[in-house]
């Protein structure tokens, strides 16, 4: 009976066999095909990857948390033109430069910092204004337009000063300090960028205070604060180093005209402006 048994087994193997016989040869070839290994340069490849990967990752986090680090410094600091009235003793208002356009006019971002930063003048926190730049080459001058904005709208000359060389954030700051001699004072600008105006301001051992400009909703939005990011953490190590600026100079006291900062520059463009090289 078992002998039976076991031949019809056999039997229906066979059987089953014949019904797939292009499987069996896969299954056959396969068996005998060599394991495919990794060669050197392929394995050298993977782990360059990986390297890369993980060094990607570490930097995101290490420039979030140098920006966190800035914001954290400089959120209590923020004011309002009310409540920046509290503060006293402030050698200056000082207003961060940005983009002109092609007249020569201040852009809408510059515009709305320099209506703050004269609101605060007239509301008596400071009186100067120190118009911090770039007019680093020619044909292109942001402190000029930013001091013949605020003369348009009632400053007179010798109150405002002119940064020329206000290249960056951090350049702006240390030569408030080292050429200007700037102790206590309100930066101005949007508020994405007013975190790092007052900590570079704290880290040059000026006593910053800041007052956001943000009257309006601006292109961009996402790039300009991604960039920031980067900004921060760049200007931590900048602070962190020491980093020279690209020029110093002479010393300008605050307690002179601001009229000793004019460039031909300036009153050339005053008087394409206005009509007239008359500061008053």
């Amino acid at each position: 009976m078992k002998a039976k048994t076991a031949e019809k087994s056999k039997k229906q193997k066979k059987e089953r066999k014949g019904l797939f016989p292009k499987r069996e040869k896969v299954l056959s070839l396969k068996s005998e095909m060599p394991i495919k290994k990794d060669v050197p340069g392929s394995v050298w490849i993977k782990r360059l990857f990986l390297m890369l990967l993980i060094t990607g990752i570490v930097g995101m986090l290490a420039a979030f948390s140098l920006s966190s680090l800035v914001k954290s410094q400089s959120a209590p600091r923020f004011l309002t033109v009310e409540t920046a009235k509290e503060i006293e003793n402030v050698d200056c208002i000082l207003v961060l430069g940005c983009g002109i356009r092609e007249d020569g006019t201040p852009s809408a971002m510059l515009q709305d910092r320099l209506d703050v930063g004269i609101a605060l003048y007239q509301a008596g926190v400071s009186d100067k204004l120190l118009m911090s730049g770039d007019h680093g080459r020619n044909g292109y001058d942001e402190v000029s337009a930013m001091k013949i904005y605020a003369m348009k709208q009632g400053v007179p000359s010798e109150d405002i000063f002119m940064d020329h060389a206000g290249f960056s954030t951090y350049e702006s700051m240390v030569r408030a300090k080292e050429i200007f001699g700037v102790k206590k004072c309100v930066v101005v600008t949007q508020e994405y960028h007013l975190y790092r105006g007052i900590y570079n301001g704290l880290q040059q051992g000026i006593d910053t205070y800041g007052c956001p400009s943000d009257p309006r909703a601006y292109a961009q939005k996402f790039y300009r604060e991604t960039r920031e990011i980067l900004a921060r953490s760049k200007d931590v190590f900048y602070n962190m180093f020491s980093a020279p600026p690209t020029c110093l100079g002479d010393p300008i006291s605050l307690d002179e005209s601001g009229n000793v900062t004019n460039d031909d520059t300036f009153l050339a463009k005053l008087e394409e402006q206005t009509g007239s090289r008359e500061l008053s």
